[in-house]
């Protein structure tokens, strides 16, 4: 990770080939900054991607965020374009593919070649089941028949895997996912349709496919035919927790830039740092990346360590962490006032920054998704899990624990009513029972309020008739789903914190206070901003990240460039 860093180098430094100056440029173009894409070739990215078991460097998934978060704070067009469109598409193919298939995948991406997946038609949204494209078998082939629209990376990759229909009908078996060779296509059954233009994310090319009855092998179905859909829900819980981890380095940079220029600029005499609603804001962000990156980070190593409760951790990682960060970045803009759209100057990428970022909220799949995900599960959490809770093992919040290899053969569609994160939460509020200290009363005040929520939501969920629990569920059920993700969020927060005893900040009580307070602005329990105690600590803690050239999340790692040289001369 710190050999990444010291490669893509000072963003702010002009001359740098992968500075802010250049992916500005490479954004007005339209296209991916190609020295970027030559630094991650020679660093060898797409290793990043392949299982260890498969010649790659794929250990823990939060080391994988990890990496690819310091891709997003420079360009996440890069981030997204190079890397995390051929995450969604290997995925699939670690969870269901044969050998022979793994190989091929991670042949391609040990070469820097690139993947496409394309899941979704336009007229049917994240309704995969409604999917009308085809590969029905025929002989010794498969014939593909119809048009993908949306897809990352179509026109350049070697190799794309499809959601398809395998056999005609409306079952719940009828659709497969199929590995295609894009390079061994005959060339006359294939047209590519014309590039989107998009707002955000302008440099990655997002283009659609057309196949008329085009033969491919039969043997591209990734698994047992008819089990698409399973496969394709198998794979979310990978990206779900992994695309929201790897898009806390745009808030990042966006507070990076909101902070430099605060510091840089006065108003009414002082600095614009130095008042008051600009530290609240700062803080409060801090206190919101904190937030996430304690979330997204327990959430992935549960993938390793409770791959059975993988389906509920990730889908309320997709639902919470998208809309907190976007909400953050929406209050940075209010202190660079206009300078937040400004294309040139020293806040120019935070305009791109807030573009870029927007699709955090859908992306390969809607945060209400991730609701429907949790939904069903509400009544047996209640009777099993909730009734009778058992703690997650500590080491799922130890950001240093090993980790065992990624149990894609494990993930399963439903967690069997178990819930490791609520046990986890009671277990921590106990064990502040014992522990003397006005800050630890308050928290013990602020996490009996979660408890108390628990019971509550209990008993609700347990009476959810078997209408509530599908699509067309009435907005209270949905609710339901909100309120047990705020339970998941606090517990990862609480438990982190307690694994962190010996460090001088992640070991101190503010930031979890802050963390709280602010899930509680969130969850519509408390108001304002934090107390002002909480706020000068963390934007203490802020300013000497800054200074030292440390990212902003739980890791402080050192980025590259070292120390920031100061921003423009200060202005009225």
């Amino acid at each position: 990770m710190e050999a990444l860093e010291q490669r893509l180098g000072d963003p702010w430094d002009d001359a740098n080939p992968v500075g802010f100056s250049q992916v500005l440029g490479a954004d007005e173009r339209g296209e991916l900054l190609d020295a970027g894409e030559r630094l991650l070739d020679a660093y060898g990215l797409g290793a990043e991607f392949v299982p260890v078991s498969d010649g790659g460097r794929m250990a823990g998934l939060d080391r994988l965020i990890g990496i690819m978060r310091a891709v997003f704070r420079r360009d996440p067009c890069l981030g997204l374009g190079y890397g995390a469109s051929s995450l969604i598409a290997a995925v699939n193919v670690w969870t269901a593919g044969s050998a022979s298939q793994r190989r091929t995948v991670a042949d391609l991406l040990l070469r820097h070649r690139k993947l496409a997946c394309g899941y979704y038609e336009l007229a049917h949204g994240n309704d995969l089941s409604r999917a009308e494209f085809e590969a029905l078998p025929a002989g010794d082939v498969l014939r593909l028949s119809g048009t993908k629209q949306v897809i990352s990376n179509i026109h350049r990759a070697d190799a794309v895997v499809l959601f398809a229909r395998t056999q005609p009908g409306t079952g719940s078996r009828n659709h497969s996912q199929v590995l295609v060779d894009l390079t061994r296509v005959p060339s006359d059954r294939v047209t590519h349709l014309p590039r989107f233009r998009t707002a955000g994310m302008r440099g990655v090319p997002l283009g659609g496919i057309t196949f008329q009855d085009c033969p491919v092998p039969a043997d591209g179905v990734l698994g047992t035919p008819g089990q698409g859909l399973e496969t394709a829900l198998k794979s979310f819980q990978v990206t779900r927790v992994a695309l929201p981890g790897m898009f806390l380095g745009i808030v990042d940079t966006g507070l990076r830039t909101t902070l430099r220029a605060s510091l840089g600029r006065t108003l009414y005499g002082r600095a614009v740092a130095d008042l008051p609603q600009t530290r609240s804001v700062l803080a409060d962000t801090f206190a919101d990346l904190l937030l996430c990156d304690a979330f997204t980070t327990a959430a992935a190593r549960g993938v390793h360590l409770l791959p059975r409760e993988a389906s509920l951790t990730t889908a309320a990682v997709k639902y919470l962490v998208p809309r907190v960060l976007m909400d953050a970045m929406g209050r940075l803009s209010t202190v660079l006032g206009a300078r937040f759209y400004l294309r040139d100057g020293d806040t120019a990428v935070f305009q791109k920054l807030l573009r870029d970022l927007q699709p955090v909220g859908f992306g390969h799949l809607a945060r209400v998704a991730g609701q429907m995900t949790l939904l069903p599960q509400l009544p047996l959490l209640a009777r099993r899990g909730w009734a009778n809770p058992t703690p997650a093992p500590a080491d799922l919040f130890r950001l240093d624990a090993p980790l065992p290899p990624l149990p894609f053969d494990k993930l399963a569609l439903g967690g069997g009513g178990q819930d490791g994160f609520t046990g986890s939460l009671l277990e921590g509020l106990e064990a502040l029972s014992a522990t003397p200290g006005a800050e630890t009363r308050e928290l013990r005040g602020r996490l009996e309020s979660f408890a108390r929520e628990l019971e509550g939501l209990r008993s609700e969920a347990a009476a959810l008739p078997p209408r509530e629990l599908t699509a067309t569920a009435s907005p209270a059920s949905y609710d339901l789903t909100t309120r047990a993700i705020t339970l998941m969020a606090a517990s990862a927060c609480l438990n982190v914190w307690r694994q962190q005893a010996g460090d001088p900040f992640l070991g101190d009580p503010a930031w979890l206070l802050a963390a709280l307070h602010r899930l509680d602005v969130w969850r519509e329990r408390a108001q304002g901003p934090l107390p002002e105690g909480l706020r000068t600590r963390l934007f203490t803690e802020l300013l000497a990240r800054h200074e030292d050239a440390r990212a902003f999340d739980l890791t402080r790692k050192p980025l590259g460039g070292g120390r920031p040289s100061p921003a423009s001369s200060p202005e009225t």
